[in-house]
């Protein structure tokens, strides 16, 4: 079998081991390769998000943490791609990282045979990467601020040039005419503000808990609008 292959068969192998575990040197029996192979194999598996750790002691070997894992699923490759290409077009936007870490799982309990294909399908799609908006760790803290419902605190320059602080309740994020926005409740200005991420220069978040602030009292989004999910 070739490598590809031989990922999916150690993953599939590491499942049915359980928490019991398969040692470096019975899998490199199981798939007549060396155990620096086996380890190599590992570390790609890791590499791609596959939970698998190695067990410490006397006859330790490598287990896979059954909660955090995936059943097979059945994706064509046209799928498969789509769902690569949705998360590379997202490169650098709000989610981005929690993205990519939800399709290396996905991809990691692919069938070998497909996502051979898709990766050979993808390599005929190109996204320009060119103008990634925004700091990382300033996105990150808009990320945790709604994740957590937690207060932030930054500093904005407006379209003027203008520098301010706020210390905001996060209420959503929206997307419309090329920016990102984070659409919060100042409690500085004791207003409901539209703050673009690219303007923001810095971002903190705070162990104060932020107001569960409805959606809906921001008012009705534009008609084109829609939700990522229903759940709004």
């Amino acid at each position: 079998m070739n490598r590809i292959e031989r990922l999916y068969a150690l993953r599939e192998e590491l499942r049915r081991a359980g928490s019991a575990g398969r040692t470096a040197e019975r899998l490199s029996e199981i798939f007549e390769v060396s155990v620096r192979t086996i380890k190599r194999d590992i570390s790609s598996l890791q590499q791609g998000g596959f939970p698998v750790w190695a067990q410490p002691g006397p006859g330790g070997g490598y287990a896979v943490d059954a909660a955090a894992t995936l059943p097979p699923v059945n994706f064509t490759e046209a799928e498969a791609s789509g769902l690569a290409a949705a998360v590379a077009a997202h490169r650098g936007q709000p989610f981005d990282g929690d993205a990519r870490a939800a399709l290396a799982k996905v991809q990691a309990v692919m069938d070998a045979r497909t996502r051979e294909r898709s990766d050979r399908l993808g390599a005929r799609i190109w996204i320009d990467h060119a103008d990634e908006p925004g700091s990382p760790q300033v996105r990150r803290a808009v990320e945790r601020s709604l994740e957590e419902r937690r207060v932030l605190s930054l500093r904005y320059r407006d379209r003027n040039g203008r520098e301010s602080a706020h210390r905001v309740d996060p209420i959503f994020l929206a997307h419309t005419q090329s920016w990102w926005f984070l659409v919060a409740h100042s409690r500085d200005r004791e207003a409901i503000r539209w703050f673009v991420l690219d303007r923001m220069l810095t971002a903190h978040l705070t162990a104060e808990p932020a107001a569960d602030i409805p959606v809906a009292s921001v008012g009705a989004p534009p008609t084109t609008a829609r939700a990522v999910t229903g759940g709004a």
